[in-house]
């Protein structure tokens, strides 16, 4: 039974053809409508979640398929001690699929293996994102018309970051990229990414704190959140929560063409001026977000038999 745990579970080729329906989806949604009728689609969000919880199950009814939901981790039998593998496997005698979030590393790897349908990784703690990832790559797809040859700044938490450590693996394997690392001291992308994604493919980057000075260089910036849910100390959150905040006098430096991107949710690090600014992505990223959905649950399902 395949599921989607990670990014690099899709080849660039299939990365392609789900690119290439999630545009038929939104140039022809009418002949999407029924394809997952009578099919439903399980929510499993131990982490609070607006965009990607409501992605899936808008994912889900657009296809005409239906949704059910745990309402909240502490309402669950989780609250009640009840192991990953137990839930997936009661979850999969009422549903068709499950798209899973869960705050710990490794858990949807634990869902999948135990599931009797197929998992989405809807994010596992710090570690990875993938359908961020691919609604990300849709929307590089759809503002550059490439993945290729592009120089990607990348600013703020890289350290705890799931969606970049998951769009650094997705990147990495096309030809020409070159990534700008822009984070404090304390935040960088961990020594394992570099070590053994962008060292290992020779993939070009550089680590810097200045954003201004790099920001005519790049043809993408994705900026993010400094998370504080990931911290352990209070402190440290409050004194690089604002390190980096991007205003319209900021992008005068910047290229006219440059694409904005964030996964959201935002607080600070974009100034809601930048939002009427054509450059700015970052909710178009969202909606792209749901059609990538629709794509990666069509495809799983035929592969499943379902």
């Amino acid at each position: 039974m395949r599921s989607l745990i990670d990014i690099l579970d899709l080849s660039t080729a299939e990365i392609e053809e789900l690119t290439v329906m999630a545009e038929d989806i939104i140039a022809r949604p009418d002949a999407y409508a029924h394809r997952m009728a009578g099919k439903k689609l399980a929510t499993l969000f131990f982490e609070p979640s607006t965009r990607t919880r409501m992605s899936f199950e808008a994912a889900m009814y657009d296809l005409g398929g239906n949704v059910i939901s745990m309402a909240s981790a502490g309402s669950s039998s989780a609250a009640k001690g009840e192991s990953v593998a137990d839930t997936v496997k009661t979850v999969s005698c009422y549903a068709d699929i499950i798209a899973m979030r869960h705050p710990k590393e490794g858990a949807a790897l634990v869902a999948a293996k135990n599931a009797g349908v197929p998992v989405i990784n809807a994010g596992d703690g710090g570690h990875c994102h993938p359908t961020q990832t691919l609604a990300d790559l849709l929307t590089i797809k759809r503002e550059k018309g490439r993945f290729s040859n592009l120089v990607v700044g990348l600013c703020g938490d890289l350290k705890f970051g799931r969606t970049v450590h998951s769009l650094i693996q997705a990147l990495a394997r096309y030809e020409g990229v070159k990534f700008v690392l822009i984070s404090p001291e304390e935040l960088k992308v961990p020594s394992y990414v570099k070590r053994d994604v962008l060292a290992r493919r020779g993939i070009p980057y550089e680590q810097t704190t200045d954003l201004l000075g790099v920001l005519p260089d790049l043809d993408i910036l994705y900026m993010t959140r400094v998370q504080r849910e990931r911290f352990f100390n209070e402190e440290d959150y409050l004194r690089l929560k604002d390190r980096y905040i991007l205003t319209p006098e900021k992008l005068k430096a910047a290229r006219e063409d440059l694409s904005i991107m964030h996964p959201l949710p935002r607080v600070n690090e974009i100034s809601v001026a930048i939002d009427a600014d054509p450059r700015a992505c970052y909710f178009k990223q969202v909606k792209n977000g749901k059609f990538m959905r629709m794509a990666l649950i069509l495809k799983l399902m035929e592969e499943a038999g379902k």
